[in-house]
């Protein structure tokens, strides 16, 4: 049998392959540094630095620690998110995009004192996020009572 001068072998294919999709996969996962400023910072969470891809609300309520726990509940069974830091008072999760899985950190604390509740969504990648941010915040906010 003779043998095609344009035959490749499968290792070779396999690596042409490789070499062609992985820059392609790595497109949609693009996750990005974890934020320096997350977590608890004198009772706050931290502030926005710009409203281009942050958002960041305080929500009152009528009954914090109940909404709290919804709003805890709901987070843990959001799509493409996990969440990454629990107590009582606080989460930290992290939501990934359905498309290009774009890493957005998500924060809640609970704050008794002030009857009400802190929410902050920033996105690690990008100069914008489109309003995904603040439309997130806007679909915890309904959990709220006020």
């Amino acid at each position: 049998m003779l043998k095609s001068p344009y035959s490749i072998s499968s290792s070779t294919s396999m690596t042409l392959l490789v070499t062609l999709l992985a820059p392609v996969l790595m497109l949609f996962h693009l996750v990005g540094p974890v934020p320096s400023d997350l977590g608890v910072h004198d009772g706050a969470l931290s502030p926005c630095t710009t409203p281009a891809h942050c958002a960041r609300q305080t929500w009152p309520s009528r009954s914090p620690e109940p909404d709290f726990s919804a709003l805890m509940a709901y987070v843990t069974d959001m799509p493409r998110t996990e969440v990454v830091e629990r107590t009582d008072r606080y989460i930290h999760a992290e939501a990934s995009s359905a498309l290009f899985g774009f890493v957005d950190d998500l924060e809640l604390l609970l704050d008794v004192n002030n009857s009400s509740i802190q929410a902050r969504s920033v996105s690690r990648l990008g100069d914008s996020d489109l309003g995904v941010n603040a439309n997130r915040l806007g679909e915890l906010k309904a959990l709220v009572s006020n």
